[in-house]
């Protein structure tokens, strides 16, 4: 019977390191050296001054969203691929875990509203002329999911590094183009819109009939039918978020401008028309109450 013991990969958090040769316990992998805790833990640093209560709240919410931007991003890159694989099983999958991280995202707002608007007041000025309107990744997980609007470039403050990376989003294929792509290739006669292209005549009437087809017939195409009902959740679960972010704001600042010079609120309600599959929407509105309850009542004849 071997005594070997089961390999631990290094680096993972369940591991308790291996000491070094020397005996020396400062190199030895813990927790704290693993997730970097003492310099996570340094980055919350405070623009007013004296501090403001409340800010430290505000800054480590932000951080946190920053971090899980970061993970959708890796996924959603990942369930793209996954499409191009043919491997609808696997980008199903995964789009379950961004899902669930989102669901956590738009609980998450519901913490600033323990701020009150005079809490807020207290540091906002300082934040000029920083805005959550400036996230990089937030625009880049707009942008791979297929909502591409190359207007905002012009009203974000850039480093040439962050304007590389959302040139090179907006020009990569989104997940959008690839879903359309994936049902192409399993037999659905639907044309293939480039990102930010809106189909229309015989073109849309012809792919409205593929949808409707997929929609009229879960069961037969279901593990298609399950990743185009995940990506109008994930579609959604972006538009609860800004809805959220939007009334958030409201409470907190009024029709006050925002502090990247936006309009504030009247900017952030304007985006909740944002979708990235409003043909999966739309053709929910196309199945037929008589159809489906007669194809029902066959079925169990």
């Amino acid at each position: 019977m071997s005594d070997d013991k089961p390999h631990i990969p290094a680096g993972c958090p369940m591991g308790a390191g291996a000491a070094p040769s020397d005996g020396s316990a400062s190199d030895t992998l813990t927790y704290n050296s693993y997730l970097r805790v003492p310099q996570l833990l340094d980055l919350q640093q405070y623009e007013s001054d004296p501090p403001a209560h409340d800010e430290l709240l505000f800054i480590i919410i932000h951080q946190a969203y920053e971090l899980w931007f970061k993970l959708i991003l890796f996924e959603l890159d990942s369930v793209r691929a996954a499409m191009y694989a043919d491997d609808v099983y696997e980008a199903s999958r995964l789009l379950q875990r961004v899902l669930q991280i989102e669901r956590l995202l738009i609980d998450q707002i519901h913490v600033l509203e323990t701020m009150t608007p005079r809490d807020f007041l207290r540091f906002r000025a300082v934040l000029n002329p920083a805005s959550g309107f400036q996230s990089i990744q937030f625009r880049e997980v707009e942008f791979l999911t297929g909502i591409k609007d190359s207007n905002v470039l012009k009203y974000i403050e850039l480093t040439g590094a962050d304007r590389e990376r959302l040139e090179r989003r907006l020009a990569e294929p989104s997940i959008r183009h690839a879903l359309f792509e994936l049902l192409r290739r399993r037999g659905f006669d639907v044309v293939v819109p480039h990102d930010g292209q809106e189909l229309v005549g015989d073109e849309r009437d012809q792919t409205f009939a593929e949808l409707l087809r997929l929609y009229q017939h879960p069961e037969k195409f279901f593990h298609l039918y399950t990743l185009a009902e995940a990506l109008v959740e994930h579609d959604q679960n972006l538009l609860l978020w800004r809805f959220h972010h939007v009334r958030v704001v409201e409470r907190l600042i009024g029709t006050k401008a925002g502090t990247g010079g936006s309009s504030g609120v009247q900017y952030l309600s304007s985006t909740l028309t944002k979708r990235a599959y409003p043909m999966l929407w739309e053709v929910r509105g196309m199945l037929s109450d008589t159809d489906i309850y007669e194809s029902h009542t066959q079925s169990k004849r």
